[in-house]
């Protein structure tokens, strides 16, 4: 299975990641975000329905994805593009969207401030 991380994760711990990836060990997929808030605003109430909806569905069009979610096609158009912006989704040749990912798992810790 196919898992997509999604974390909150510094600069540094992302080179770090990088550099041990780049040096042979698997690191699985991820994508980091600097603060728990950008998290957050990626991935808002709505956007979470598309995903779970796409998850497993195959490629669709922005059209098909309003349809099934019951919302304005404008609307899903602008979540699908930040979600795309974020690497999250992705194009097909077609021009179709998928979820490239069998399962997304979200990953950050909060703390008490230092």
């Amino acid at each position: 299975m196919r898992t997509v991380t999604l974390d909150v994760s510094s600069r540094e711990n992302t080179n770090r990641r990088f550099l041990r990836a780049f040096e042979g060990e698997v690191q699985g997929d991820f994508i980091s975000f600097e603060s728990p808030a950008l998290l957050f605003k990626v991935l808002s109430g709505k956007r979470w329905e598309l995903l779970n909806l796409m998850t497993g569905s195959g490629p669709m069009t922005i059209r098909e994805l309003a349809r099934r979610l019951g919302r304005d096609v404008k609307a899903v158009h602008g979540d699908v593009h930040a979600l795309l912006n974020a690497g999250i989704l992705q194009k097909t040749e077609s021009g179709q969207i998928v979820f490239p990912f069998d399962a997304l798992h979200v990953d950050f810790m909060l703390q008490e401030a230092a």
